[in-house]
Formats: C-alpha cells, sequence, structure tokens
C-alpha cells in the first residue's frame, strides 16, 4: 500500500495545516483518525502498512540517514545526536533502537511514533493510520 503523505508524525512543520491543498494540521488529523470510544484499534493492519511502506517513511522521518543492509540508521532526533550509529530502524520487523539510550527501543511502526511524537501507542496508530490511508 503506498502511503497518502509522507510527513513526519508530527505533522506539516509550521503547523499551519490547510485542508484546502491536503496540508492539515496534525491535531486535525489526528481527531479524524481518532478510534471512536469503544472500538478497537487494529494495530496489526496499521503495522503492516507501515511497515510495506518504512522505508519510505524512514527517509522522510530521518533525511540525514542511511541505509545499512535491513537497518536504517540515523540520528536520534530527540536527543542531541552528533552523527549517525546508535539509532536504528530495522526495515523489515519494524525493531528500532537507540543503544546509547536504555529505554529508548520498541518492536513495531507504531510504537516508534510513539516515541518521536511523544504520544500514546493509540493515538500513535491513528497517527500513523491518518498518513497511511489505513483505518485503525
Amino acid at each position: 500500500m503506498k502511503p497518502k503523505e509522507m510527513r513526519p508524525p508530527g505533522g506539516d512543520p509550521d503547523g499551519r495545516g490547510d485542508a484546502r491543498n491536503g496540508n492539515e494540521s496534525a491535531a486535525s488529523v489526528a481527531r479524524r483518525a481518532a478510534p471512536r470510544k469503544g472500538r478497537r484499534i487494529d494495530f496489526g493492519a496499521v503495522n503492516a502498512a507501515a511497515l510495506a511502506a518504512l522505508p519510505a517513511l524512514c527517509r522522510r522521518w530521518f533525511p540525514d540517514g542511511r541505509r545499512r543492509g535491513d537497518e536504517w540508521v540515523a540520528r536520534n532526533p530527540k536527543r542531541a545526536d552528533r552523527r549517525p550509529g546508535s539509532f536504528s530502524i530495522n526495515l523489515a520487523t519494524g525493531r528500532w533502537a537507540d543503544f546509547a539510550l536504555p529505554d529508548a527501543r520498541g518492536g513495531d511502526p507504531v510504537s516508534l511514533v510513539a516515541y518521536l511524537t511523544g504520544s500514546g501507542q493509540a493515538e500513535a496508530a491513528a497517527r500513523l493510520a491518518a498518513m497511511l490511508g489505513v483505518r485503525p
């Protein structure tokens, strides 16, 4: 599945989304994609769609990174990382880690978005689903 838009999970960089040309703010995307109360999120479907698009997502989210085999190696945008090396995402499985930080690791693309945006898993799944055009 091809992603509809390739913005970082935080939304448009200037925060001024414009629905007329498809540039919605992160808040409006999250509201639109948020699962209704009592409705279960299909994390498997969201992660499967994200895995299919993960190389493109990593190029967008970590533009200074590079592919090394099955891994995308980049600088961690959440800390003062001077050069790529300790932060990597496995493009086949979605597992990711910053080996310089003991608690910065996860097992799938949803957890990566949650880490990058500082949100919970449900909100991260909704954001990723909206970005990929998948029902959460």
